[in-house]
């Protein structure tokens, strides 16, 4: 069955139920076979909403939800790798669905997930293997944390995006993807990602800039110098689009040395290397989307209840077919976060915004949106996934 509070929001909709996980899975044909049809209601000792769930989604519902003014709506952002941290996942375990979906991944994942949040050790968590599921299901987690703290942002939901990784997360909160199926997707990918990683010694490079950067002619520059040193075929391309000046460049690790050493040419503030293994969201991962497709054509998606943007092309989802190709392309493609945040958030002049949540480890997203729309970023607030100290106030 589905987390209760992920139920509850589909029978807000007036739709159907998934599945949650319930018994060991080594492949994604047990996992399949495993999931009843989505009609099934699903068995629940914390929440019954049997009564609530209609056969098929209801068309009213979402028009009613799609006029809401702004101050009457919110939006979740789910984050991606790189803000996982030893001790996640703490200050989640008073809640019941919580811990079920971390014993759940244990059993899809094949070790223990929330041990390996908990305590470590860092560099095991780091690796790409290992961090991709680990923010996945803190994410979800965490939105069980914000539907008893606050039901009413759960229910009141008309979009969500997620960040690399964390688009998965924000497809299973839409109702797109079963969580089950979802992490052992997720899985897939972060094992083939890992391995791409490991064919070439490659990077990411955070990089701040100024109205006067030339980030692209920085990357041509970086790329003929690779190629001095022998280098066939050099890569160096902004991966992502973070904010305005605000990007993340990634290549071959030679490239972004050469523009570490030459920041001040190019105009740029600031850079510092990622702790990451590879160069994601570029041409290097094109060995890993092979993996994904495959996975990807044996799962069951369905177009998303609410609104998702892609990270591909800041645009909404529209159909299963279409979420199949982006979560692809998006492994060799550039993270387009600054221009999604201008689709979730534009608006004309005195319009309300909605109530925002990062829910998952991190607050990158909000220091992102901040710099992309600070009006919007007043309505916006982390649901932490870490045990706060006793004397840290609420």
């Amino acid at each position: 069955m589905l987390p209760p509070s992920v139920a509850m929001r589909l029978a807000a909709f007036g739709c159907r139920s998934g599945h949650w996980l319930q018994t060991p899975l080594s492949n994604l044909t047990q996992c399949r076979q495993l999931a009843p049809s989505r009609p099934q209601s699903p068995p629940g000792p914390s929440v019954d909403i049997s009564a609530m769930l209609g056969p098929e989604p209801s068309e009213a519902r979402l028009k009613e939800l799609s006029r809401r003014q702004p101050r009457q709506s919110s939006l979740l952002l789910f984050p991606g790798q790189g803000t996982q941290f030893v001790g996640m996942g703490e200050g989640l375990q008073k809640y019941h669905n919580a811990r079920q979906m971390f014993a759940a991944a244990q059993k899809i994942l094949g070790y223990d997930l929330l041990s390996l949040c908990m305590n470590g050790p860092e560099g095991e968590l780091n690796k790409t293997v290992h961090c991709q599921p680990a923010v996945f299901v803190t994410s979800l987690a965490a939105v069980e944390r914000l539907h008893l703290e606050n039901p009413e942002a759960i229910e009141k939901c008309v979009g969500a995006a997620g960040f690399s990784v964390g688009e998965f997360a924000a497809l299973v909160f839409a109702g797109a993807m079963d969580f089950a199926e979802a992490l052992y997707a997720v899985k897939v990918r972060a094992e083939a990602m890992q391995e791409a990683s490991e064919s070439i010694p490659s990077g990411m490079l955070s990089v701040v800039g100024q109205a006067g950067s030339r980030f692209k002619y920085a990357c041509l520059e970086a790329r003929e110098h690779c190629k001095t040193l022998g280098i066939e075929d050099p890569v160096c391309e902004v991966a992502n689009y973070l904010f305005p000046n605000g990007r993340v460049i990634a290549g071959n690790l030679q490239a972004l040395k050469y523009l570490q050493q030459n920041c001040r040419k190019f105009h740029f503030l600031r850079t510092k290397l990622l702790p990451v293994s590879g160069a994601f969201h570029t041409r290097l991962m094109t060995s890993a989307t092979q993996p994904l497709q495959d996975i990807l054509k044996g799962i069951n998606i369905e177009k998303p209840l609410i609104s998702v943007y892609s990270n591909v092309d800041a645009k909404k989802y529209v159909n299963s077919k279409h979420i199949r190709q982006l979560l692809v392309k998006q492994l060799v493609m550039p993270v387009k976060w600054e221009q999604t945040m201008h689709a979730m958030y534009e608006r004309e002049q005195g319009i309300d915004f909605p109530d925002t949540y990062e829910v998952g480890p991190g607050t990158q997203l909000g220091t992102m949106l901040k710099n992309c729309n600070l009006k919007a970023w007043r309505f916006y607030r982390h649901i932490d996934v870490k045990l706060k100290d006793e004397t840290e106030e609420e």
